[in-house]
């Protein structure tokens, strides 16, 4: 499963049933789980630990330094879950100490073509990050959310769960769960509806984070008066809270 053209770092681990395709590199400090597979022509530095049932394309970066300026050759290491497919030109840098020393990917991911995922970003599960989407530091982005082609999400933005941007978003403030943006600057368009649809809320659960999705954008009120209303909401449907939680721990304000 090892192309004899690739070259292996003695101390890299490597899984049963991990497979690596010609003039790849995988450097000292990684780890790489079974079934993963790593096409031609793709760079893995360490320290970087990737798990199970990854596709990694050709001409991806994973793990090299960030080029932030903070950046002086501390070890900090990238770290990637299962069933995650990376496609080509794909760049994930290492964290830095300043921040969380640890540039993390969840499961289930698909991360197309030349995107890029800053330094010290937090990716969680079932997202996906259309061609060129790119993260600068500090970025989290939660489980479900998509990001068009082109989307660009400043540091230390939160992109919340089920969000979707618009192609070509120029992100520079937290966007709650469920919101739809796009634009440039990016602003807040209504709730992603299908999304919801397609992962199972209820018609019921849809309608009420519209109706919260109004309450934010459509009423004038501040967003402390709105969470107030929310929390109200939120004891009927669950779903709710997890607005809430994106809007309370926004440190950047919210996108308007």
């Amino acid at each position: 499963m090892i192309d004899p053209r690739a070259i292996i770092d003695p101390s890299a681990r490597l899984a049963e049933g991990v497979s690596v395709g010609p003039w790849s590199i995988i450097g000292a400090g990684v780890e790489i789980g079974a079934g993963t597979i790593i096409e031609p022509h793709v760079i893995v530095k360490g320290p970087a630990y990737i798990g199970e049932n990854n596709h990694i394309f050709q001409f991806s970066s994973v793990g090299e330094a960030t080029p932030d300026l903070k950046y002086k050759g501390e070890e900090t290491c990238v770290r990637i879950g299962d069933n995650n497919v990376i496609r080509e030109g794909v760049t994930i840098h290492r964290g830095t100490v300043q921040d969380r020393s640890e540039t993390s990917i969840g499961h289930n991911n698909l991360i197309m073509a030349y995107a890029h995922v800053g330094h010290d970003s937090v990716i969680g599960d079932n997202c996906i990050l259309v061609n060129n989407a790119s993260l600068a530091g500090h970025v989290q982005v939660g489980d479900w959310a998509i990001l068009g082609g082109y989307s660009l999400v400043h540091q230390f933005c939160n992109v919340g769960a089920h969000c979707f941007t618009g192609m070509g978003s120029v992100i520079g403030k937290d966007v709650p769960a469920y919101v739809m943006v796009s634009g440039n600057p990016a602003a807040a368009k209504s709730i992603n509806s299908e999304g919801l649809r397609r992962r199972g809320f209820t018609k019921e659960e849809i309608a009420v984070i519209n109706k919260c999705f109004k309450l934010v954008y459509r009423r004038g009120l501040t967003v402390d008066e709105a969470l107030r209303e929310l929390e109200l909401l939120a004891i009927n449907c669950e779903p709710v809270n997890l607005l809430i939680e994106s809007l309370k721990s926004s440190t950047r304000g919210i996108v308007r």
